[in-house]
């Protein structure tokens, strides 16, 4: 069975056609990018996607959007683009689809991708658990977070908003960092500081505490001046960054009860080979009373090129399977 899959982010759109049969993805096709600046809504982005291919689009679709999935209107946390769910088939053409939460989409794709997909980054290097919960914390445009209880062969995926719970500041920077971050917002969530704009949060703390001049970036090019080296102070905030996430990744596996978690998110597969050698691991485990047990959590990062697009496949296939 051939459908469409999609993966609606804060900053890019993503397509692909997929084939799914007895409940697995067996092929996942070349994802198309588009941005989401570019296009006014959902379905006109779907029918440049449709016109790109040149032929007419299956109607069956998974569709995974970065915001929760409840009320008759989905407003995108960090995407302008409005879907409202009753009005998705007439839209778009389809008899039938499944609609899932971003992280509700990487969740299904944690327990469907093969091993050489899940790179160890702290902890134990063994497979993830096949009884208990998995936690999935993933940085991008926002900060995701979802759960995968593992209970009797059955996987059952929890789609939540942790991103958006307070940030904690563990040291006296971070204490500085979230003190000027007060000064802008009524109130200071995780992903102000682990997320793609966070970054640029965290250098100009820095660059206060520093005494520089702060003068404003884009994102995109201060993640390239962190990742380069090109610019010492943007290095430094990287790695206040992965400090930062380590700290949060740690406080979701203990909220969660987690048997293991997973690293996901675009900024995630973007540093996975920065993390290990950074202060992620030590951060993590750092929960005092608890920190032995952390210490023993294995925590990889997902590597999977599309691993939206294929959990939405995955989501698909396992509904209508029954």
């Amino acid at each position: 069975m051939e459908l469409v899959v999609a993966d609606i982010g804060g900053s890019h759109a993503r397509f692909a056609l997929a084939d799914v049969e007895n409940g697995q993805v067996t092929n996942l096709g070349e994802a198309v990018t588009f941005t989401t600046v570019e296009h006014a809504s959902l379905q006109t982005a779907w029918t440049t996607f449709g016109d790109r291919l040149g032929r007419p689009l299956p109607r069956d679709a998974a569709i995974a959007v970065a915001c929760p999935i409840a009320g008759e209107m989905l407003k995108l946390t960090n995407n302008p683009w409005i879907i409202r769910p009753a009005m998705i088939g007439e839209r778009l053409g389809l008899d039938r689809f499944t609609l899932i939460n971003d992280f509700g989409a990487i969740g299904h794709a944690v327990v469907r991708v093969g091993r050489e997909h899940l790179t160890p980054l702290c902890g134990p290097d063994i497979p993830l658990p096949e009884q208990g919960v998995i936690s999935i914390v993933g940085p991008g445009s926002g900060l995701g977070v979802a759960q995968v209880l593992r209970r009797d062969g059955r996987n059952h995926v929890i789609e939540g908003e942790g991103g958006h719970i307070d940030f904690a500041p563990v040291d006296e920077i971070e204490d500085m960092i979230l003190a000027r971050l007060r000064k802008r917002y009524r109130r200071v969530s995780a992903e102000r500081v682990v997320s793609g704009s966070g970054l640029a949060n965290i250098y100009e703390g820095l660059a206060a505490i520093e005494g520089r001049a702060f003068e404003p970036s884009d994102d995109k090019s201060l993640w390239t001046a962190a990742l380069t080296g090109s610019d010492s102070l943007a290095v430094a905030a990287l790695d206040r960054f992965c400090l930062a996430l380590g700290s949060f990744a740690g406080d979701i596996a203990l909220a969660h009860g987690a048997n293991a978690v997973v690293i996901a998110g675009g900024l995630g597969l973007r540093i996975a080979h920065l993390l290990p050698r950074s202060g992620f691991a030590g951060r993590f485990a750092a929960k005092g009373r608890f920190e032995s047990r952390m210490a023993s959590v294995p925590v990889k990062v997902i590597t999977h090129p599309q691993p939206g697009l294929f959990g939405a496949a995955a989501a698909f296939a396992e509904e209508h399977r029954r």
